[in-house]
């Protein structure tokens, strides 16, 4: 598996709203970044009760690291002309953990099996345009043990810290007992420059523990 993936560019159950309009027929995507199957039809089914009256509440949704999870629904139009192309649209931009819902609000003139597909495809296209695409990337988190007093000082340094390959340090959270443990989370293979950074910062007290690895982006 990848150490990195692509999902659109918003926080987990964020993203955009686009309409288009064919043929007076009313086209509206709503794209959302999700990370789980049940998130993805919560936001297929907010859709189909908050736009009611509309004819069709199309879907497609991808999910995993992997993109192993893939899911589509024409509802209701001629089969393929709808789901199949929308997650086509997202698989082409290697896009995962997304889900796009399109309604659409019927104009009384046909488009036909072809313009059915240009139209669901170009909707989504659309809102993938507007959301933009962000890079997940799967880092290595480390633990960093801090007196009380030098606490608040270190973890402002560190949020703002710049490794010399130009990745910027993130800051996971901090958790206080004993000590302040500020844990931090940097790309496989930055752990050198982590440590060259910190002792660096405290005179050589200050060593990262590795306390596991998550998905960050």
């Amino acid at each position: 598996m990848s150490d990195h993936f692509l999902t659109v560019d918003a926080a987990p159950g964020r993203g955009v709203d686009v309409e288009l309009e064919i043929k007076r027929s009313r086209f509206l995507t709503r794209i959302r970044r999700v990370t789980t199957e049940d998130e993805a039809r919560a936001v297929i089914e907010e859709r189909r009760s908050t736009q009611f009256d509309a004819r069709h509440h199309c879907s497609a949704f991808v999910l995993g690291a992997d993109a192993r999870t893939a899911r589509s629904s024409d509802d209701g139009e001629p089969a393929g002309t709808a789901g199949i192309p929308m997650l086509q649209v997202l698989q082409k931009n290697s896009l995962t953990d997304v889900v796009a819902v399109v309604t659409r609000y019927f104009g009384g003139i046909k488009l036909g099996a072809g313009g059915l597909v240009r139209a669901y495809s170009d909707a989504v296209a659309q809102a993938v345009e507007a959301v933009g695409v962000r890079t997940v990337q799967l880092c290595r988190l480390y633990r960093v043990d801090v007196d009380f007093a030098s606490a608040g000082l270190m973890e402002d340094q560190l949020r703002g810290l710049v490794l010399p390959s130009g990745e910027a340090l993130v800051v996971d959270g901090v958790e206080w007992s004993d000590k302040a443990h500020i844990k931090v989370a940097v790309s496989a293979g930055a752990e050198d420059e982590l440590n060259t950074a910190l002792a660096t910062l405290s005179a050589g007290t200050l060593t990262a523990m590795p306390v596991g690895e998550r998905w960050v982006g």
